[in-house]
């Protein structure tokens, strides 16, 4: 994954779409995938992702905490893991962490 991301870096490609499923399996929608790819993180999201298996394949499944209104964004919390350069978090709630990572 580390290394698609810095060739995607050096084609000039700004955002990745990478999903760690597990400790061994990484999906990247970076270049095809369905509209889901585009769903923004928030500290305080209103919806989870979840992993499951349906024919030995491995799928993200996006699902709503709460009722969702017209017109309202769609979030989740990336939970992307700790590192030393941080990506700042736009997500502007009260609870913001003030990074995804």
């Amino acid at each position: 994954a580390d290394m698609r991301e810095k060739r995607y870096a050096q084609e000039g490609i700004g955002s990745s779409y990478l999903f760690r499923v597990d400790h061994d399996t990484i999906i990247d929608a970076t270049k095809c995938g369905n509209l889901a790819r585009f769903i923004n993180h928030c500290c305080t999201p209103n919806c989870y992702a979840k992993v499951i298996t349906i024919e030995a394949q491995k799928k993200i499944v996006i699902y709503s905490k709460q009722a969702i209104g017209v017109n309202e964004e769609i979030t989740y919390d990336y939970k992307f893991p700790i590192e030393d350069t941080k990506i700042p978090c736009l997500c502007r709630t009260d609870s913001c962490r003030g990074t995804l990572n």
